[in-house]
C-alpha cells in the first residue's frame, strides 16, 4: 500500500519552482525518485505534484481497484439475483471454457463454487 503523506514529509516534499529555474532539474529528479513524490511550489501555492512511474501506478491500481468495488456492490445490491451463466458468457464473447478452472487464482478469499 502506499505510504502516508505525513505532515513532516510533506513540508519535506516541497520544491519551489525557483530550484527548476536555477537549473536543478536533475537533482529534483533525483529526489523524486528517492522520495516516490514532491510537490512543486510556485508563489507558496502548490501547483503540482510529481511522482515516481511506480508511485503513480500505485495510485492507479486503488483507485481502480476501489471504482471496480464500488460498481460491483451497486450491481449486487441492484440485482434481482437472477445471473448469466458462466457457459453462456464464455459461448457469447467466444472464450474457451477450460472444465478444470483449479488454477485460477482465487483473489481476496473468493471461493464461486
Amino acid at each position: 500500500m502506499l505510504d502516508l503523506i505525513a505532515p513532516k514529509n510533506t513540508i519535506d516534499a516541497l520544491v519551489p519552482i525557483t530550484r527548476f529555474n536555477r537549473g536543478e532539474a536533475g537533482k529534483i529528479f533525483d529526489e523524486v525518485k528517492e522520495s516516490g513524490y514532491k510537490i512543486v511550489v510556485k508563489n507558496n501555492i502548490p501547483t503540482c505534484v510529481m511522482l515516481t512511474p511506480e508511485r503513480y501506478e500505485k495510485m492507479m491500481d486503488i483507485i481502480i481497484d476501489q471504482y471496480l468495488s464500488e460498481l460491483a456492490e451497486e450491481r449486487l445490491k441492484n440485482s434481482d439475483g437472477a445471473g448469466i451463466p458462466a457457459d453462456e458468457v464464455y459461448k457469447k464473447f467466444g472464450i474457451e471454457s477450460d472444465e478444470d478452472d483449479s488454477d485460477i487464482p482465487m483473489e481476496y478469499g473468493v471461493d464461486f463454487e
